[in-house]
């Protein structure tokens, strides 16, 4: 068997260049098969993950996807606001430990800007419940301070000190710049991976303040307040787009969820952020079908690349089979050659694929963070085994119709010799 196995090796050695480029297609395949994997639980995990250690997301009624996809990740359609007496009302419940409001609607140059507490940075939490962490400066502090997510300091190249004007709404209309109360800026966030990177964090009152001169979403003609002028009145918000619930014990999480949904001061939903996630990943499922649909398929060729290769070479190999059955190799013997061939392409295509993944998952965090991505598991799980271990019996399955093909080869066909 050891004989045989060298004469594998020195026979595909003298093939080197054609099981070469072989090699390559199985290896991307298998590349993109473990990567699509990783991304996809990758995705999903930090998906869900964008808000952990909140037991509620609160806002007024509508769709609870469309709730946690504004308030959490800052996209979709406005939600109606919730007043700050109701608020206040649920806040005080003895079962809370802690809430957090949000403020929605602004924004800078294509960012959400957030308006909230200086809780907020206290206990926000995402991924494993991981909290917060600044990478320079500190919390907004004075009126028309701002703290900017990680992204949004990288994409625009702002550093401490420098000062930024907001926009109303989403912005790109002319005359809707808040452009008479600039920001400084006084703290940027440490990567994170999610929607707090592309946040701009600006307090409650500032909102109210950049609003005092606004009236039904546009600036009152002739009037404008400067910023030293803003603080005499009061910046108590009057409303909020929705706010984040922590309770003491976790078992009162359906009790308080049913209170505020039952909420007679106004029409309002407490949504679990666990649940609503859950329910619009199954939404955008087909996405991750697709992808996983995509990498069996440059697999399929890969693979069918092989078969290809191995078939066009049987026709200069017939007198090298030849020769071994000649010298006593039996057809088993042809049979195992031939399968032993394409399983060690398979296997060292899975072998650098797995490889290339896990070099990724430990030299990417950059990368991976610009796409959304906190980080990719470094741990081979047991769905890539059995992936790989597919790969290993298609790649054995592939060299069977070769194998069966070489051993119809007459012992006679392959010694004489063709003119």
């Amino acid at each position: 068997m050891s004989a045989l196995l060298r004469l594998a090796l020195a026979s595909a050695w003298n093939r080197r260049l054609s099981l070469g480029l072989t090699l390559l297609a199985v290896l991307l395949a298998a590349t993109l098969l473990l990567g699509v994997e990783r991304v996809r639980h990758a995705a999903r995990d930090g998906f869900a993950q964008s808000v952990s250690g909140t037991d509620l997301v609160v806002g007024a009624r509508t769709s609870p996807v469309q709730l946690v996809l504004y308030s959490v990740f800052h996209l979709g359609e406005a939600t109606n606001n919730l007043s700050w007496q109701s608020y206040q009302a649920i806040a005080g419940d003895p079962a809370i430990a802690w809430s957090v409001p949000l403020a929605l609607g602004d924004s800078h140059r294509g960012h959400a800007v957030l308006g909230t507490t200086a809780d907020y940075f206290t206990h926000y939490r995402y991924g494993e419940r991981t909290p917060l962490r600044l990478a320079e400066g500190r919390v907004f502090d004075a009126l028309f301070d701002t703290v900017l997510g990680a992204e949004v300091a990288t994409t625009l190249g702002y550093r401490l000190g420098d000062q930024i004007t907001l926009s109303h709404g989403a912005g790109g209309l002319p005359g809707m710049e808040h452009e008479d109360k600039p920001f400084t800026v006084v703290g940027i966030l440490a990567p994170t991976g999610t929607p707090v990177d592309r946040t701009v964090h600006i307090s409650l009152p500032a909102i109210e303040a950049i609003h005092l001169d606004w009236l039904g979403g546009a600036p009152i003609p002739g009037l404008s307040l400067a910023p030293e002028v803003v603080t005499k009145f009061d910046l108590q918000p009057k409303s909020i787009t929705a706010f984040l619930v922590g309770l003491r014990q976790r078992v009162e999480v359906f009790r308080v969820q049913r209170r505020i949904n039952e909420f007679r001061g106004e029409p309002l939903l407490a949504v679990m952020p666990g649940v609503a996630l859950d329910q619009l990943w199954q939404t955008v499922g087909v996405v991750e079908r697709a992808l996983q649909a995509l990498s069996w398929l440059v697999l399929a060729v890969g693979l069918a690349g092989l078969m290809a290769v191995m078939l066009a070479g049987l026709n200069e190999r017939r007198r090298e089979m030849a020769i071994l059955r000649s010298v006593g190799a039996g057809p088993r013997h042809i049979l195992f050659l031939l399968m032993l061939e394409s399983f060690v392409v398979s296997l060292l295509g899975c072998a650098l694929g797995l490889g290339l993944v896990t070099l990724l998952a430990l030299t990417g965090d950059g990368l991976l963070a610009r796409f959304g991505l906190a980080t990719l598991p470094i741990a081979v799980n047991a769905e890539e085994m059995q992936l790989l271990g597919i790969v290993l019996v298609c790649g054995l399955l592939v060299s069977l119709l070769p194998a069966w093909r070489a051993y119809r080869l007459s012992l006679a066909d392959g010694l004489i010799p063709r003119l």
